[in-house]
């Protein structure tokens, strides 16, 4: 039986060493490159569609990003995106999009019903119910004051 000092040296020996700096700058120049494709987004609307105003142009940015992410998580490649960015692809809108879809795609050999539908929110769904919820809760709070 080994004794906790040996263990701590032989954990530390053999565990993978961690690269913090590269990790940061990876998250930050992808997550700021998702961000500023939000941006192109945005610009591109507002140029194309000059009669949209400026909330009607974030809501088709946040559309198109929310599809974009699920779109690059259905053919595989926002799964590389993620191995290479860290949290620097989960924060963006498109992180949500994928923690939305990889679990439906991954119990998809289960059907339609107990697969997809039902494993879609596995990830997110406790976000929107408490997004829902704190929303519902302070509108009540609004509404009685």
């Amino acid at each position: 039986m080994m004794d906790k000092e040996t263990y701590a040296e032989l954990v530390s020996r053999t565990a993978p060493k961690s690269k913090h700096f590269s990790t940061i700058i990876r998250a930050f120049l992808i997550g700021g490159l998702i961000c500023c494709i939000g941006q192109a987004f945005a610009d591109i609307f507002a140029m194309a569609f000059p009669y949209l105003q400026k909330d009607e142009i974030a809501s088709v940015v946040t559309v198109t990003m929310i599809f974009s992410g699920a779109f690059l998580t259905g053919i595989g490649v926002y799964d590389d995106i993620g191995n290479f960015a860290g949290a620097g692809s989960i924060i963006p809108i498109t992180g949500f999009a994928n923690s939305i879809v990889a679990p439906s795609m991954e119990f998809k050999k289960e059907g339609i019903i107990f697969g997809v539908c039902a494993k879609m929110f596995v990830v997110a769904g406790p976000v929107i119910v408490l997004g829902i919820l704190s929303s519902a809760l302070i509108g009540i709070i609004y509404w009685i004051f």
